[in-house]
């Protein structure tokens, strides 16, 4: 994680001092439904619980596993000398290392997906709100960057509504799917901890049991968790890459929100560059990058490998602090995002009506011109406009064919900028629904 892209909230899940919180907790109901059962005494269990208050030392921790070189041994080591070795001698009593380290991962990961559903609510909140404010600000279309046909800039922030609440609901998906914990003991077969421990833990932890463990909790769970970030990431560039090709000097559509005494270029005063946006296609990339070694954790060797738990240490504080990072700064740009609806008129005016050829086009076939043919008629206006710069209503208007065809009048009614907005309404109702 690094500071610079990084919220004190999602990182806090990640700290040493909520890790071990968790596994506290996982270990104290563990002895709670141990105690229920009759195999600890009540007592110790209720001992365990001395520890409630308790600030772990992380770095005495660490001490103790430079020499078990085991993490889990090492907690356990300073759990006893915090509550007494006596009302420790039953804790972990018939689980294994797994059973803590996947089940407290799960609920870092459910933690951490509910911070992200709510950075995805606020997103998804200022696009709605710049949806509706520019739901019939008209601006050119583009289709492999060229100019296509007239939409509206409400039309562009709708689309990434939709996207984004798509990406919502694979999110609570993902969470589900990975909210489960295990407490099934070694290869998972409980064979030394009833499945009622198991239960109660993870009822305790707001956890689904994991079905069968083995000795690990099936990592497809966490491949589908991590794909499901880079998807989002892959959403969030979607969006940067829009606004900083609207941001271009030569198109200046929309740009950034450019603060007083901020500095574009520390050789160019006058640059205003999408620094931000810049910054958001590059934190998508490496939210991506942590979906592969996430998949590649799901085949392990028999019932339990620890070759997932090098990349898991790395992958689920990162990649949820990154993209927690990239949605909260995703939702700044689109709260301040500048639009210029001059200059998208500007902009489409420039190839002089061009953007209006298919209505002409499906107007002559409605006269009776062959498709073929019409395509040609309105091709060849076309063409003089991209290399001679002539107006294309003008050059329509003095074709013998097109005129032969199409009144002056009737040729005017295919030039109604209206037209294309005519719609707009239905794709909100579809978007936002309807009211």
């Amino acid at each position: 994680m690094i500071p610079r892209y990084s919220r004190p909230e999602m990182t806090a899940i990640w700290s040493p001092e909520t890790k071990f919180r968790i596994w506290f907790e996982i270990e104290a109901h563990a002895c709670d439904a141990q105690a229920e059962l009759g195999v600890i005494p009540k007592e110790n269990a209720a001992a365990v619980w001395r520890a409630k208050d308790a600030q772990f030392d992380a770095a005495r921790i660490d001490e103790i596993e430079a020499v078990t070189k085991h993490d889990v041994i090492a907690f356990l080591t300073h759990l006893g000398e915090i509550i007494g070795q006596d009302a420790a001698r039953f804790v972990h009593q018939g689980m294994t290392s797994s059973d803590v380290l996947d089940t407290a991962f799960n609920i870092q990961l459910t933690r951490a997906a509910d911070l992200l559903l709510a950075d995805l609510d606020a997103l998804l909140a200022a696009l709605e709100r710049r949806a509706m404010e520019h739901k019939f600000t008209v601006c050119i279309g583009r289709s492999h960057g060229i100019h296509a046909e007239p939409v509206t800039m409400g039309l562009k922030f709708a689309r990434f509504h939709a996207e984004f609440a798509r990406a919502r609901a694979r999110l609570e998906a993902a969470r589900a799917e990975v909210a489960t914990g295990a407490i099934s003991g070694a290869v998972g077969t409980f064979a030394n901890i009833d499945p009622a421990v198991e239960a109660h833990v993870c009822a305790q932890l707001g956890l689904q049991p994991e079905p069968i463990s083995t000795q690990v909790i099936p990592r497809d769970r966490h491949a589908m968790f991590f794909a499901t970030l880079a998807v989002i990431a892959s959403s969030v560039e979607n969006v940067a890459t829009e606004i900083r090709h609207l941001q271009r000097t030569e198109v200046l559509e929309a740009e950034e929100f450019f603060s007083k005494g901020q500095k574009g270029s520390s050789a160019m005063p006058h640059k205003r560059n999408p620094v931000l946006t810049e910054n958001l296609t590059g934190l998508a990339r490496m939210v991506r990058s942590m979906a592969l070694p996430a998949m590649e954790n799901v085949a392990l060797w028999h019932e339990r490998d620890i070759s997932h738990s090098s990349v898991e240490r790395n992958i689920g504080p990162d990649a949820t602090v990154t993209l927690d990072f990239a949605l909260a700064r995703l939702t700044g740009v689109i709260d301040r995002l500048v639009v210029y609806p001059e200059a998208m008129t500007a902009n489409m005016e420039r190839l002089s009506g061009l953007v209006h050829s298919q209505r002409v086009l499906l107007a002559l076939t409605q006269k009776g011109v062959s498709r073929e043919d019409a395509y040609a008629m309105v091709q060849r206006s076309a063409m003089k406009v991209w290399q001679e710069g002539r107006d294309f209503r003008t050059e329509l208007g003095a074709d013998p064919e097109v005129a032969a065809a199409l009144s002056p009048a009737e040729l005017e009614a295919n030039f109604d900028l209206d037209y294309h907005t005519r719609h707009v309404e239905t794709i909100f109702a579809r978007v936002f629904g309807a009211g």
